[in-house]
């Protein structure tokens, strides 16, 4: 007979691979498309622009994932305020970010770290973050610059750049703007964008500087029409966030704290499939988590069958699995899933 502390063990983890499986699952719905199963590296020139410390650095196909019918919705309930913002910000210059915007590139730097335990490094997660972000496409630098001078925004000079501010330019939260060149805009908070300017200029070390995470992003770049890499802080955020029941249990929650990083890769062919990648501490931690995992997958199956059938699809066709020091979670979606998942709010959780 399964115990009590098993059976709850059981319900959580199927309750975190639910959440898990939903996030990865908007991943592969916002930033896909039928057309391509493989997309264009980012170039090495712009990861370059971003600053060593980035603890998270994502990259999306925007021009491909607008060809979607059902991407106006998703993106007003999953979109974070400060790419609206952002998008604002350039249509009030006349730049439309839907045909102008076609790629975009963005890291997180964490301000602050707390940890529940005093000095232990492995519990450690982000207690504030700026982000910087690179959006690729075509502009006119010159006549968005004038507009922008017309209306007395707050400057300030970078070198030999000149940063707008969104706000006042005072608050801790104003996001600034500069354009780099006719195709290279960048965003983000104050100092963080100066510092990528002067890595840009070789007063600081960048990105490709970062031996633990560089790897990391040159084996996702390419695979995917998004993908993103998180750093040892951002996998233990992104747990805890994602699966907050784990914590009630020490030898799951164990297994977190030794999480490396996370990998996601989305790619499209016939269909919509999402890779979810976790290092993790050991292999042998890679396979109880795995094991863990489809678990949960099987218990929540048969949990949403009754009120959301597509998602029970969806999990029914989910696969785990250990390799090596990861477990690898892979899940498939057709456009009437995603339909069907949106109209449920599978993607409504808040990161």
């Amino acid at each position: 007979m399964k115990s009590p502390i098993r059976a709850a063990a059981t319900s959580t983890a199927a309750t975190a691979i639910m959440k898990l499986a939903a996030v990865l699952a908007f991943a592969t719905a916002t930033l896909v498309a039928p057309q391509s199963a493989r997309a264009n590296r980012l170039g090495t020139d712009i990861i370059a622009l971003f600053p060593k410390e980035v603890g998270e650095f994502a990259y999306a196909d925007l021009k491909k994932a607008r060809t979607m019918p059902w991407f106006p919705q998703l993106q007003q309930q999953m979109l974070p305020d400060r790419f609206k913002q952002f998008e604002k910000f350039l249509a009030t210059a006349g730049v439309d970010p839907n045909s102008q915007v076609e790629e975009l590139a963005w890291g997180l730097v964490a301000e602050g770290v707390s940890s529940k335990t005093e000095g232990a490094a492995s519990s450690a997660t982000p207690t504030g973050e700026q982000i910087v972000g690179v959006a690729l496409g075509n502009y006119n630098p010159d006549s968005t610059e004038a507009y922008f001078k017309r209306q007395k925004l707050p400057t300030f000079k970078a070198r030999n750049y000149t940063l707008y501010a969104f706000g006042t330019g005072a608050g801790p939260s104003d996001l600034f703007f500069l354009f780099i060149d006719s195709s290279t805009a960048a965003f983000g908070h104050r100092s963080v964008l100066e510092k990528m300017v002067e890595v840009r200029f070789g007063a600081e070390e960048g990105l490709l500087r970062n031996d633990k995470i560089f790897p990391l992003i040159n084996e996702a770049n390419g695979n995917g029409i998004v993908w993103a890499v998180l750093n040892p802080a951002y996998t233990r955020l992104a747990m805890q966030q994602l699966a907050p029941e784990v914590e009630q249990f020490p030898e799951a929650a164990k297994l977190v704290s030794r999480m490396q990083n996370m990998i996601i890769n989305v790619n499209a062919s016939s269909g919509i499939d999402g890779k979810f990648q976790a290092i993790c501490g050991s292999p042998e931690d890679a396979n109880t988590m795995a094991q863990l995992l489809q678990a949960g997958l099987l218990y929540k199956r048969y949990q949403a069958a009754k009120d959301n059938p597509e998602m029970a699809d969806m999990l029914d066709k989910a696969r785990v699995a250990p390799s090596g020091d990861r477990f690898i979670l892979n899940l498939t979606l057709t456009d009437d899933q995603m339909a069907s998942l949106i109209k449920h709010n599978t993607f409504a959780l808040k990161m």
